[in-house]
């Protein structure tokens, strides 16, 4: 087959996705590797040629790749994950509204130009987690404890912000990783902790977690993807959700990720936006034990309560 891979600079280096396309090298498929934002491209004439059985993109939020690959899925080619679905996921404004609309459980989501206007917001919800509304692996993620504090949280050049009340948590996050099917969980600190001790590694992944992970991908479309979730006081609640992630500590994620590939760009992918997913493959990991929530930053990681975990979704789970 022939692949075009939209890799963005902050990429260029990164073993995800270089290392994907290494290996679909390798089982003699030809990838072409175009930089958005360093490449001078004859865009109109190379996307309307057709000459590629899929385009995949690897960009960060704001970059330009994501409109070349709206230029390929325009002209009817396919493209890893479908263009309008990776559009939805990475405007959290957006993102907020499709996932509450189909009771998906993320927070209550407000959203401003700057953070003092967050002041407006009930102070019972409060502290409220703000970030950038097109952010990526965290950043300019923090925390605003009470109204009063809101014009230390004021940075730059942000655009427009989300702020969604704080849910209680261990002190770690719960990354879902999907590919195309085959579900993956594995734990990380959690940007909003960064002096507790956890060590990232892959886990089980419990049964109301996959069931959440798996409507994730039926109600935005998506094939590739990935879910930070805080396993809340109240259980599992969604703090973002990624196309095309870095499917750290997922076992020969390279392989499992060029073969995931492969398989959309034969069948197209999964038009799917709307209905509900299969029940996931979910590889059996060592079990991890919730532990403690945090109030706060400051507090300490707590220790582990044993909760067990399963590793899979029963046919016909209601998602």
């Amino acid at each position: 087959m022939k692949l075009c891979f939209l890799v963005e600079e902050l990429y260029r280096h990164d073993g995800m996705p270089l290392d994907v396309v290494r290996q679909l090298t390798s089982w003699g498929h030809q990838v072409d590797v175009v930089r958005p934002g360093g490449s001078l491209l004859r865009i109109s004439e190379e996307v309307r040629a057709g000459t590629h059985d899929a385009w995949v993109l690897k960009t960060v939020s704001g970059g330009p790749g994501l409109t070349l690959l709206e230029a390929a899925a325009s002209v009817g080619l396919t493209t890893v994950n479908d263009a309008r679905s990776i559009r939805a996921v990475r405007d959290k404004v957006l993102t907020s509204v499709i996932a509450r609309q189909h009771r998906l459980p993320v927070p209550v989501t407000y959203s401003a130009p700057r953070a003092t206007l967050f002041a407006d917001v009930p102070e019972e919800l409060f502290p409220l987690v703000v970030k950038p509304a097109d952010g990526s692996s965290g950043r300019g993620v923090r925390l605003v404890s009470a109204p009063g504090r809101l014009a230390e949280a004021e940075q730059a050049d942000e655009g427009q912000l989300i702020a969604q009340p704080y849910v209680s948590n261990p002190g770690f996050d719960l990354k879902v990783y999907c590919l195309a099917g085959e579900f993956h969980a594995t734990v990380r600190r959690s940007p909003l902790h960064p002096d507790a001790s956890v060590d990232a590694r892959a886990v089980p992944l419990p049964a109301e977690v996959a069931a959440v992970a798996a409507k994730v991908g039926a109600v935005f479309g998506l094939d590739l993807y990935g879910i930070d979730v805080v396993l809340g006081p109240d259980g599992p609640v969604i703090v973002d959700i990624n196309d095309f992630p870095s499917f750290r500590q997922v076992p020969d994620a390279a392989s499992r990720l060029a073969g995931a590939v492969l398989e959309l760009a034969r069948t197209g992918g999964a038009d799917r936006k709307g209905a509900f997913a299969p029940a996931p493959r979910i590889p059996m990991q060592p079990e991890i034990s919730h532990g403690r929530p945090h109030p706060h930053p400051a507090a300490g990681l707590g220790p582990g309560t044993g909760a067990g975990m399963v590793a899979a979704v029963p046919e016909g789970a209601q998602i």
